[in-house]
């Protein structure tokens, strides 16, 4: 089933009647500025450990000294369940493993009311990789593809992609298919890589069995990518960096995409955002002043976006900053939606150190400018701790994937501006990845990376959050 520019509105949450969700936490800040206590709310209600509905199917699955069968791996609301799917070491339907370290992920329309997840897999080059062909160089990270039917259990699974390093995040297109994201810089050596890494590379969406070709999307910036969000209005690809010093990157392919492997061919051009008026000003610190202030933007050029060394001189980031970027602290997850905003977190921004939320809203009719808002900056480790994946929900909510320490949750957030835990990791310490919502918006996907294990949550979404 083709994912149609309509199906993707309504998977990146757009059709969320009216929902502009520029202020997700506007409310929020104002409290805060009127002396009133602001914590988490109750949301969909208190959290509690919960079994799988398929753990039946999990008994004798142990993975990291957890008897998957018996021990409860989520805390939810009363109300959601779930099931346990495409858990590292299982068998695949390419005569492979599941891979380990899953982490970015996206849902697209399949046949037969199935769901077909594209995943991300966080992996170094290590004989334990995912070994493909073709491979794009070593055996390592990369991609595989989960065909979910409507009982939320795997009908098939295979690996889509090899050969990369740490694919991270990512982010889906309009035209049916998802780019995986290389979070790392290794050059060619001896005995190691044969390649340069750094790069994003494209994946189909599809049922049938095949590894894609890894052709590294080059104009789109060799750099320490993290995550992208696909604006289906113009087909500008926006682009987040993991790095404390990192830019807010904009790609505007020379030929708008349609199709798979459009990206490949096409080129185009690589810019970083500046906000006006403020030259390379760091957004990660003493920024909460301009919170819920649209701030006007301009993009600069980056002149040589595949830099042939890792010198910090002649990085993409720097070559933003030195013509005026903005810094941000480390870019990770980013999302298009409610109403056309390219959403995007910094996981360690603010001046809590704890995280920010921003919004771009573009102006298509002007390529060069636009305005970025800063949404959502926690004041504190127990309120919002390391948000990393993000997405919208189908009734405009925003989920963050914490990444930090002790217990991670899912924190969601109302159009209202309210925080609430709406699910906790209740096995170990290992961060949330991959959020997303399935066509129909009845199922979260989300994985826990460690010791890897995708979950398909559903429950009462249309109830109110206190």
């Amino acid at each position: 089933m083709k994912l149609s520019r309509r199906n993707f509105f309504t998977l990146a949450g757009a059709s969320a009647v009216g929902v502009t969700m520029l202020s997700p936490l506007e409310a929020l800040y104002a409290r805060r500025a009127n002396g009133q206590v602001v914590g988490l709310t109750a949301g969909y209600g208190p959290i509690a450990p919960k079994m799988p509905e398929n753990a039946d199917e999990l008994v004798g699955l142990v993975r990291g000294g957890i008897n998957l069968g018996t021990t409860p791996l989520l805390e939810l609301p009363p109300g959601f369940n779930y099931t346990a799917i495409s858990i590292t070491g299982q068998p695949m339907d390419d005569g492979r493993i599941v891979p380990g370290a899953h982490d970015g992920m996206a849902a697209f329309p399949g046949p037969k009311n199935t769901t077909i997840l594209v995943r991300n897999h966080e992996l170094s080059p290590s004989s334990n990789g995912i070994n493909v062909l073709p491979r794009y160089d070593q055996i390592g990270g990369g991609t595989t593809t989960i065909v979910v039917g409507p009982n939320r259990r795997v009908r098939k699974q295979f690996v889509s992609l090899g050969g990369t390093i740490r694919n991270c995040a990512g982010g889906q297109t309009p035209w049916d298919s998802w780019i995986s994201c290389e979070e790392n810089l290794t050059l060619p050596a001896p005995g190691g890589a044969t390649k340069k890494h750094g790069y994003n590379f494209e994946v189909p969406a599809t049922d049938d069995i095949q590894v894609a070709e890894p052709i590294p999307l080059v104009a789109m910036g060799r750099f320490n990518h993290e995550a992208v969000a696909v604006d289906p209005e113009s087909g500008w690809i926006y682009q987040t960096e993991d790095d404390g010093n990192s830019c807010f990157y904009r790609f505007r392919p020379n030929v708008r995409p349609t199709k798979y492997g459009d990206l490949q061919t096409s080129g185009g051009v690589l810019e970083a955002l500046a906000i006006k008026g403020m030259f390379k000003v760091d957004t990660g610190t003493n920024f909460i002043q301009y919170k819920n202030q649209p701030l006007e933007v301009e993009w600069v050029k980056i002149d040589n976006v595949d830099p042939a060394t890792n010198s910090t001189a002649t990085s993409v980031r720097v070559q933003g900053q030195n013509k005026g970027a903005a810094i941000f602290r480390r870019g990770e997850g980013a999302k298009y939606g409610n109403g056309g905003l390219i959403y995007f977190t910094c996981t360690s921004g603010g001046n809590a150190g704890q995280g920010q939320v921003f919004a771009y809203k573009p102006n298509n009719n002007d390529p060069n400018s636009g305005t970025i808002t800063l949404i959502v900056e926690s004041p504190a480790e127990d309120i919002l701790n390391f948000p990393d994946n993000i997405t919208v929900a189908p009734f405009g909510d925003l989920f963050l994937c914490e990444d930090g320490s002790n217990t991670e949750f899912v924190i969601g957030v109302t159009p209202e501006g309210d925080l609430y835990r709406f699910a906790a990791n209740a096995i170990n310490g290992s961060e949330f990845a991959g959020a997303c919502f399935s066509p129909d918006g009845h199922t979260m996907f989300v994985n826990i990376q460690d010791p890897g294990i995708t979950c398909a949550i559903w429950g009462p979404w249309s109830r109110n959050r206190a």
